[in-house]
């Protein structure tokens, strides 16, 4: 498989935050090519570290890089919301420890086939697993001019959405639009020259809310919080990096819920919501790259970190 080396974002923060116990049960639920899932199994003596992925290409480049471990890992091709029946399939009733690393590996990213990148010219794809039946191109091509302004809004923040929106319908109308580079050029042309002349690239935000819709990624993110929470050991920790606003709003809000989630006015004197913590924030704000990790690694920029503990 081609395309740069992917380098695992926040690896060290991420070791040290879930306190590896060498005969424990750990799940890295965004395999990638296997860097994270490497320095864990690599602490390991007794445990086991399962490896979730929907990229089969990621599934076999993690293989090989892992192959040395042995009887310490086991891949598995699957979307992380079904955490709770992989976990299952496996015999796994709870684990130590979870990591999610919620970002587009590298290579994803450099391969042009794969059409998640506004740079270089591609098919609308964007599905991070290639056997899901929903493309990028179909919801270019098919979904109403209202959704795609509200995805865009949205899972973007693109605040040119309905400019944007209208551009597409209105190019559609004469012919497909079938590849990254036209899209690219479509938004452009929907954008105000001042916004054109921004640091970020124009077509940035539309590219991001265009690969989350296609892969369901906030819906699956929130059901996999709420049963890996569910199937962490006391004591165990989840780990998960995100890459924008919206990812991380959803993970401080998952774990807010279960650590300070009672209902009752303050001046009641007691609980008599029902309510019981079950997580622990570790990390009271989200993690962010050093100075070193930026320089040596640009595309870990946005990444944050947050930890939890279940009680």
């Amino acid at each position: 498989m081609g395309g740069a080396l992917h380098v695992p974002v926040l690896l060290t923060e991420c070791v040290e935050g879930l306190q590896i116990r060498p005969e424990g049960t750990y799940v890295d639920g965004t395999l990638g090519r296997g860097g994270h899932s490497e320095a864990i199994a690599e602490r390991l003596t007794t445990g086991l570290l399962v490896g979730i992925d929907r990229d089969t290409a990621a599934i076999e480049e993690a293989g090989e890089r892992l192959r040395p471990l042995g009887r310490r890992v086991k891949l598995v091709h699957g979307n992380f919301r079904d955490i709770g029946a992989i976990l299952d399939g496996l015999g796994i009733d709870r684990a130590d420890g979870m990591l999610f690393d919620l970002g587009v590996s590298s290579p994803q990213l450099d391969d042009a086939d794969r059409g998640f990148s506004y740079m270089s010219d591609a098919p609308l794809d964007m599905r991070m697993d290639r056997t899901a039946p929903l493309t990028a191109f179909d919801v270019i091509n098919g979904w109403s001019e209202s959704e795609l302004r509200r995805i865009f809004f949205e899972y973007g923040e693109e605040r040119f959405s309905s400019r944007i929106a209208a551009a597409i319908v209105r190019r559609r109308s004469e012919r497909e639009i079938g590849t990254t580079l036209e899209l690219v050029d479509i938004i452009k042309s929907a954008m105000p020259a001042a916004a054109l002349r921004e640091k970020q690239h124009p077509a940035k935000r539309c590219f991001q809310a265009l690969r989350i819709a296609v892969n369901d990624e906030l819906g699956a993110l929130r059901d996999m919080l709420d049963t890996a929470m569910d199937r962490l050991k006391p004591g165990g920790r989840i780990a998960v990096i995100s890459f924008h606003s919206l990812e991380d709003r959803i993970v401080k809000t998952a774990i807010r819920a279960r650590e300070n989630g009672c209902t009752c006015p303050p001046e009641f004197p007691v609980c008599v919501c029902g309510f019981r913590q079950t997580m622990r924030s570790v990390t009271r704000k989200p993690v962010t790259p050093t100075e070193g990790e930026l320089a040596s690694n640009p595309r870990s920029r946005s990444a944050k970190l947050r930890i939890a503990e279940r009680v």
